[in-house]
């Protein structure tokens, strides 16, 4: 099983962007796909972002598909989140985690702490 350690998140105005790290522990990061998931103050925790183990897929939901990007670095551990164009309503609490290829939930109900994002207008 991976931990995760999340990090990047802070206020930004509208139309802004923020690049959020997680860095996970564990020798077998490179063997799973990595999702990063939000959640925003009373509402369920939801899926943003997906990138395959082999770094060459990705798929995104259609909230922020075309502003976030998701990419990794194998050696170095590390998932990012590169996110463009914020608006208020992606502020949240945001979070990475492994998932099956395809779907939008995680493989593992173990969280990091994740990190705040707040997107002022």
């Amino acid at each position: 099983q991976v931990q995760m350690v999340e990090s990047g998140g802070g206020l930004v105005q509208a139309g802004g962007s923020l690049r959020l790290s997680c860095v996970a522990s564990g020798r077998t990061f490179s063997a799973y796909h990595m999702g990063w998931f939000r959640q925003a103050p009373g509402k369920e925790r939801e899926f943003v972002a997906a990138i395959a183990r082999s770094i060459v897929s990705t798929y995104y939901s259609d909230s922020v598909k075309g502003r976030f990007t998701i990419s990794r670095d194998n050696p170095r551990n590390t998932v990012y989140l590169q996110m463009n164009g914020l608006k208020p309503e992606d502020t949240a609490v945001y979070h990475c985690n492994t998932l099956a290829w395809g779907q939008t939930v995680p493989l593992y109900d173990d969280w990091g702490p994740g990190t705040q994002v707040t997107v002022s207008s």
